[in-house]
């Protein structure tokens, strides 16, 4: 069981009259094995929750448990990994796509091993194995993405945070990524927090979403009751913003 839970959490940047309140009072569950999708418009706090989760700033109150107990990222292997949005500053260009998911594994891990664990998890996010002497500046966005999402899961997560994973890639290549990470939720059972501008997006992987606005949640629950009936001003706006269909399959992506 990998349950994560926020409990009234509120982060805070600055100090005295100038501080400012980016995240007020958020309560949140992402249960065992499903996909949470936290949605809100930039600079609703969303991508601060995230950040908090995985100890990249510090909370003025509340606390983040995981499986019922408090998570410290300064100590041991990091039970949660997270996939940011620009790919390619995500990873070092200095180092091979193998090396960057390797560097990740947990210690202890013989050559062999983890060039086998490397293969196996390029596999996994569908790049040819082969590919792991490459750079990321031999890659696509989309592959790069790939690897991304490779190197977290890399560090055996218990959960995984994706935050706006899609928002930096061609139209026309968001829906291989979606479709992977429907993919690799199924077959690996991932708890997730998804989070994203974008509600089409979110309609499509999570089965639960929160909705985010000035730093708060407004509304949460299941996806199709959120939104079939949703009962927050600003989620009917958010809905009536949805274009058409988002392209579910890639165009031009090659592992």
């Amino acid at each position: 069981m990998s349950e994560l839970r926020f409990e009234d959490v509120s982060v805070r940047f600055g100090s005295g009259r100038s501080a400012t309140t980016a995240v007020d009072g958020v309560t949140l569950t992402i249960p065992d094995g499903e996909v949470l999708g936290l949605v809100g418009e930039s600079g609703s706090g969303k991508s601060t929750v995230a950040r908090a989760a995985v100890g990249l700033v510090p909370l003025h109150q509340g606390r983040i448990l995981l499986d019922g107990q408090p998570i410290d990222p300064r100590r041991g292997r990091r039970p949660l990994q997270m996939v940011f949005q620009d790919p390619f500053s995500s990873l070092d260009p200095r180092m091979t796509i193998g090396a960057s998911i390797a560097e990740i594994m947990p210690r202890g891990m013989g050559r062999s091993a983890q060039r086998a664990e490397v293969e196996r998890l390029l596999d996994l996010v569908h790049l040819d194995p082969a590919r792991a002497g490459a750079y990321p500046a031999d890659l696509s966005g989309g592959q790069r993405q790939r690897v991304a999402i490779a190197r977290a899961l890399a560090g055996q997560p218990k959960v995984l945070i994706a935050d706006e994973i899609t928002s930096a890639l061609d139209v026309s290549i968001q829906g291989a990524i979606l479709n992977l990470v429907r993919e690799l939720q199924a077959e690996l059972g991932l708890s997730m927090l998804f989070i994203s501008h974008n509600l089409a997006v979110v309609r499509y992987v999570a089965s639960r979403i929160a909705v985010m606005h000035q730093g708060r949640i407004v509304e949460q629950g299941p996806t199709s009751d959120v939104l079939s009936d949703p009962q927050d001003d600003y989620t009917r706006e958010l809905l009536a913003a949805i274009p058409g269909r988002i392209p579910l399959h890639a165009q031009g992506e090659h592992p």
